[in-house]
Parts: structure tokens; sequence; C-alpha cells
């Protein structure tokens, strides 16, 4: 199903479902912990302690430590911080130029929306994952490429989206009233555009959030995004896979933050199928 698909079947009316305020409260949850990371537990994500190595949980270190006896916990944190903050950058600088840009569109019409569609069918042309993982295979390690693949693949769907709404809309009766009483585009937009397609962005978002985390996390994995000793999702569970037999659940936290962070980001945006 794809994006506008789901966004067709979105409720929108009615009280807010369980699964939603649970995904919520995930979410709260772990923008706390990446607005704390490390300072949470006041440990250095570096700092290591090679006689303490694939130790348990204890009182000094409450989710173990890993190969070279860095904190898990602490590490953890760090990564979520880094995750995180690098989604939500992403989305932020998808989110705005594909918004606008979905409005010029439609607004203008002929040429420029013919351009501008023809410009996103292009990036539609190349595969998002690989448009990242060319970007850091030139820059490798650094979090900007990064930054720059995931913003240039995510706004295609809010242009997409901002673009087939927009052209809904503003054939409304009460656009063109608003038109002939004489106001501008910026009434418009706020008053009667930004309203209708604003829940939908939202939806975007949440799921563009998740792709940004799980390909963060998969380019650490296979060593092309962030590099060690970087603390990184994808780069703990490089790191710790081949120590799986002897303490399976170190391994087990990279992986289950992960799961937590799409599930969270699914369930604050989920949606009924479509019939």
């Amino acid at each position: 199903m794809s994006t506008t698909q789901i966004l067709s079947t979105l409720p929108q009316k009615g009280g807010l479902p369980f699964s939603r305020i649970l995904g919520y409260c995930l979410l709260f949850g772990l923008a706390i912990c990446a607005v704390m990371g490390p300072d949470l537990t006041g440990i250095d994500p570096a700092r290591q302690s090679l006689i303490n190595t694939l130790q348990g949980p204890s009182s000094e270190h409450w989710l173990g430590t890993d190969h070279l006896g860095r904190d898990m916990l602490t590490r953890l944190l760090s990564g979520a911080q880094l995750s995180l903050s690098l989604a939500a950058l992403s989305v932020i600088t998808a989110a705005i130029p594909g918004t606008l840009l979905g409005i010029l569109a439609t607004w203008h019409g002929g040429w420029t929306e013919r351009m501008l569609a023809l410009f996103a069918d292009a990036i539609l042309a190349l595969p998002g994952l690989l448009l990242v993982l060319m970007l850091a295979a030139i820059s490798p390690g650094s979090w900007w490429a990064l930054y720059v693949g995931l913003s240039l693949t995510l706004w295609v769907e809010y242009f997409r989206y901002t673009r087939q709404r927009a052209r809904v809309v503003l054939a409304e009766p009460s656009v063109e009233a608003s038109k002939l009483l004489g106001f501008g585009a910026m009434h418009v937009i706020k008053r009667h555009l930004l309203p209708e397609i604003g829940p939908g962005l939202l939806t975007i978002a949440a799921f563009g959030a998740a792709t940004a985390v799980t390909a963060v996390a998969a380019l650490g994995f296979i060593s092309v995004g962030i590099r060690p000793p970087t603390a990184e999702w994808g780069v703990m569970m490089t790191q710790l896979l081949p120590y799986w037999r002897e303490a399976p659940f170190l391994i087990f936290q990279p992986v289950f933050c992960l799961v937590l962070t799409v599930l969270a980001l699914h369930l604050s945006v989920k949606v009924r199928k479509a019939t």
C-alpha cells in the first residue's frame, strides 16, 4: 500500500485508539532519552575497561558492558541521540521544501508543475537507499552524507502528497470565494490548505523518520554509514555480532532499540486498512 493510499484511509473523527496513545508514550520516552543522552548515566560512552568485557547487568552497568568494557546503556542512549536527531533533521529539511514545492506546482500549474513533477519522478527512479548509499560511500563515516541522502530521498513524498491534496483543496468553492473577495495566496494557504494537508504531512513525517532511523542503522551495520567508535545502533550490532554466542543479550539490545523506535513511530500514526 502506497503512502497516498494509506493517507486516504486515515480516520477523521473519534478518540485516539490505545495503540496510538501507546505510540505517543513510547515516542515521548525515546525523545527524553535522545535529548538527555549519556548525561542520564554520567558515563563516557567511549570509556573502555578491558577487565570488564561482556559483563552482564550489574549495579554499576545496568545493561552490562560490550566487548571493550564500555557501558551498554550509555552507548544505547548515545545511539538514540544520534539516530533520532539525524532522522528529525532529515524529516524537517525534506518536509519544508517538499511541501512548498508541492504548493508552488499546484498554484502555478503549467510548465512549473510539469517540470517539478518530472524532477520528482527522476528522483523516484533511483531507489532511495541506493541514493543514500552512494553519498555515504563518497564520504564514509560522515553524518552529513547520510543527512543529505535521506533528505533528498524523503522530500518527494511531501511534494507528491501536497500536490495531490492541494489540487483538490484549491478547486473548492470556499477557496474560489476567498480569491474573489481579494484574499491573497498566504491567506488561502494558511486558512484553507494547511489545515487540510497538515495531518497527512505528520503521517508522512512519522513514516519518513522510521525510514531514516532504519537506513542509518542498516548503513552502519554494513560499515558504510557511521563508523566506530561512534555509538550508533547499526555499528553496535556489527561489533557485537561475533559475540552473540557468549553474550546474546548484548546484541539484542540495539536490535530492540531499533525495533522499538520504528514500532513507536508506526503506532503513532496507526491507520485502518483500505476497504
